[in-house]
């Protein structure tokens, strides 16, 4: 079966599309709260009816912008936990997590500093779907982490918590990115030695949980 597009498709997609560029666009310089709807057509070119043939209203497309925000950083940082040295804490491990972290600022600087104002914003879906994303994001890294012999014995509260404490200080570390003057490389490179000084503290005491006597 051809999974390719009619006209009408691609046109419903290209316009979506631009109502969610415009959405980020503008939400660069303002919250989510004070955005309304015919502020994001006329930046998309349309007309305001047209935006609710996409979303239902500017929560709405809020919410979307949360799962595509997320959804890259995801694959990027379960990779890094799936592949070649992820079975231990390693320096190598901690290196290319910070290192996603920082690509993924670069790249997506918009839909990160959406983010980190809308986390603790005025709208409450957004904020919803915020926490509901990152907790999805945690259950995904525990059961990655679950997989490594260091967690051998943990329970699955254990490595939850453990999960969140990784998925915690990747946000921060991002927002640390975002927040760092621009064309600094001296800048971007103290905060990524603190972010893998705060991994590696991070990781030594997953190392000696167990034996905690928990």
């Amino acid at each position: 079966m051809s999974h390719t597009l009619g006209p009408r498709q691609a046109q419903k997609q290209q316009s979506r599309r631009a109502l969610l560029d415009a959405g980020l666009h503008l939400l660069e310089a303002q919250n989510l709260s004070s955005l309304g709807v015919r502020e994001v057509t006329r930046e998309a070119g349309m007309s305001p009816a047209g935006f609710y043939r996409h979303f239902r209203d500017i929560p709405d497309l809020g919410v979307t912008l949360v799962e595509e925000s997320l959804a890259s950083l995801h694959t990027m940082v379960l990779a890094v936990l799936a592949g070649p040295g992820a079975t231990e804490d390693s320096a190598e491990l901690i290196d290319r997590a910070v290192a996603v972290v920082a690509d993924h600022v670069r790249e997506h600087r918009a839909h990160v500093r959406f983010l980190a104002r809308e986390r603790h914003g005025g709208v409450r879906p957004v904020r919803a779907a915020i926490a509901a994303e990152l907790a999805r994001f945690a259950d995904e890294v525990a059961a990655a982490l679950g997989t490594q012999p260091a967690s051998e014995g943990w329970d699955e509260d254990d490595l939850r918590m453990l999960a969140e404490l990784y998925v915690e200080h990747l946000v921060t570390t991002a927002a640390a990115y975002l927040d760092a003057p621009g064309d600094t490389p001296a800048a971007e490179d103290r905060i990524g030695l603190l972010a893998r000084r705060q991994l590696r503290l991070i990781s030594l005491g997953r190392r000696h949980w167990p034996a905690a006597g928990r």
